[in-house]
């Protein structure tokens, strides 16, 4: 385990996040990293050192820590240039990375599926092709042997070739994700199987929800970013309708832009779905900043006008109760619940069976009685409220998605909208 160091700069800007706050979430991270945290350090600044992003009586001072408590990684709360990388670990004589490069490690570490290490990885490669220039860094375990370099090419083209070379074709792999989400939204659609994603901020405890409305067993631990590969389970809503409840990576503020671009395979789960369900862990001190970051990376991602549902999580955690009341002021249509208590859940899955209600018709239809195909598709998908026979055929009365009354080919006449 690495002993590490914690830097959080305040540059003085008026943010919605203080800078104790941040430092309390960069320990967050850099325990769900795998390192422990030996000492943490905040440095007021006005401004940038262009080199050392810190003066130079502040970096020595850093370096003297090091040597002193055997640190084996600094770690920034902000973005470093590949220059000011080089320079701080020529002073400090310790590895140095910054946020980005540590959320980019967690990630790392929690992708286990062949799609989540590719989005990873070329998140890596995007993050680090703009800095070659600063580390220098070597880049054999990309590619190499004979014919790599041409005659005179200096090792820093070589490695920047490579690793666009990388890009590219991970770029195509994602290509081929993409077609085959497509595909498998397509069958859902075709079997008109409504989707809720449910999202929110890393570790509100969205995995916990998941299991405990579907049985689930998906990993929960009590650490950032725990759940990285989106899982999807089946639920049948009173109204029988059947739903997909699909659990997605946990958003951050400031999430890095390399992040949510090598992600929108994943993310586009959140962009198609039909439903939002937004968790927010009230018991946290920064529930409505947490929201606000969340909201962001739904702007940034073009799902920001979907329906959204917010459930106040953990609320078995908060002491006084005046803080549920009084995030009514700035969160709409809230529903407290407990994931882990099972509490408040009949609230819940009856405002999403609501909405879900929204997008059913009733119809009046008939069938010849050979015709099993249909029959099924009505019986799987929906609820028969009436039904009687005549002459080898079947008289339906249903409430059915609306998908799946345009599958059949229902007229528009013949159907109302299912309050």
């Amino acid at each position: 385990m690495e002993r590490a160091l914690t830097v959080t700069i305040d540059l003085h800007k008026r943010e919605e996040w203080a800078a104790e706050e941040c430092a309390v979430e960069l320990k967050e991270l850099a325990v769900s990293a795998g390192s422990k945290v030996i000492k943490e350090m905040i440095v007021r600044r006005e401004r940038i050192e262009p080199a050392l992003f810190l003066g130079k009586g502040k970096v020595e001072e850093i370096a003297n820590i090091c040597r002193d408590m055997n640190i084996d990684v600094v770690i920034f709360n902000n973005d470093l240039t590949g220059t000011q990388q080089k320079n701080l670990e020529g002073i400090v004589m310790t590895k140095t990375i910054d946020r980005t490069q540590l959320i980019l490690d967690i990630f790392a570490r929690r992708a286990h599926s062949n799609e989540g290490k590719i989005q990873v990885e070329l998140a890596q490669l995007l993050y680090l092709l703009p800095r070659l220039t600063g580390k220098g860094v070597q880049l054999s375990r990309l590619g190499g042997g004979i014919g790599t370099r041409g005659p005179g090419e200096q090792k820093l083209e070589v490695d920047r070739r490579r690793i666009r070379a990388r890009i590219s074709h991970l770029k195509e792999e994602l290509e081929d994700l993409f077609a085959r989400r497509a595909m498998m939204r397509k069958k859902r659609e075709r079997f008109s199987i409504l989707t809720i994603a449910i999202i929110g901020y890393t570790n509100v405890g969205k995995s916990t929800l998941l299991n405990a409305l579907t049985n689930s067993g998906v990993m929960v631990q009590d650490k950032l970013f725990s759940t990285l590969d989106p899982t999807v389970r089946k639920f049948i809503l009173p109204n029988k309708q059947k739903v997909l409840f699909i659990d997605t990576v946990g958003f951050l503020d400031r999430l890095p832009h390399h992040l949510v671009e090598a992600f929108k395979a994943t993310l586009e789960e959140v962009v198609e779905a039909d439903l939002l369900l937004h968790l927010v862990d009230i018991s946290h001190p920064k529930a409505k900043e947490q929201s606000d970051a969340v909201y962001k990376v739904l702007e940034g991602i073009g799902a920001n006008d979907k329906p959204i549902i917010t459930a106040l999580n953990k609320i078995d955690k908060v002491e006084n109760k005046v803080v549920i009341e009084k995030a009514k002021a700035y969160f709409m249509n809230i529903i407290p619940i407990s994931a882990l208590k099972r509490e408040g859940f009949d609230e819940l899955v009856k405002r999403i069976t609501s909405h879900t209600n929204k997008l059913m018709v009733n119809i009046k239809m008939e069938i010849p009685m050979a015709d099993a195909r249909t029959l099924n598709i009505i019986y799987e998908n929906g609820f028969v409220t009436a039904k009687s026979y005549k002459d080898n055929m079947v008289f339906i009365e249903a409430q059915i998605p609306i998908r799946v009354a345009e599958m059949l080919g229902v007229n528009d006449h013949t159907r109302e909208k299912f309050a």
